[in-house]
């Protein structure tokens, strides 16, 4: 996909649609792991990251901070049922539009688990999530679909 200053060429909802995951007529549930894990693998298979406003379209909502909240508890399911099955993780790909990175919820538990100590933000936040999405990418980018 060509990047625009945006991200990328078509929203997310657009290439949700052509990749088969129309938005839901009426608002999705956001603890459903299953929707959100197929929407997150997808990303994967294309190498790009949604912002939490993005997934939650997606679901059919708009943007609120207890709805983020909801999803984060939701993406904290999906990396705790991905690292029992030897996946790794998807939750990283859920990033702030700000600056595309994830937000303190991740930070506090996955970035510990891969032994990260840095700050939140900055560059070298930055070149840990990109090495961290990477092995999300390579993974599913290797398996078949």
């Amino acid at each position: 996909m060509a990047r625009t200053s945006s991200g990328f060429d078509r929203s997310l909802a657009e290439w949700l649609e052509e990749e088969g995951f129309a938005a839901p007529a009426s608002p999705g549930d956001i603890a459903d792991t299953g929707r959100v894990r197929e929407i997150l693998i997808a990303a994967a298979r294309e190498e790009q990251s949604v912002s939490y406003s993005e997934m939650l379209g997606a679901l059919g909502h708009r943007f609120t901070r207890p709805k983020m909240r909801s999803l984060c508890k939701t993406l904290d399911r999906i990396d705790e049922d991905a690292a029992a099955a030897g996946e790794p993780e998807l939750a990283v790909l859920v990033v702030r539009e700000s600056d595309r990175l994830p937000g303190q919820g991740w930070w506090t538990g996955a970035a510990q688990r891969h032994g990260y100590t840095g700050e939140w933000t900055g560059a070298k936040a930055a070149d840990f999530i990109r090495t961290v999405q990477q092995a999300t990418f390579d993974y599913w980018s290797a398996k078949p679909a």
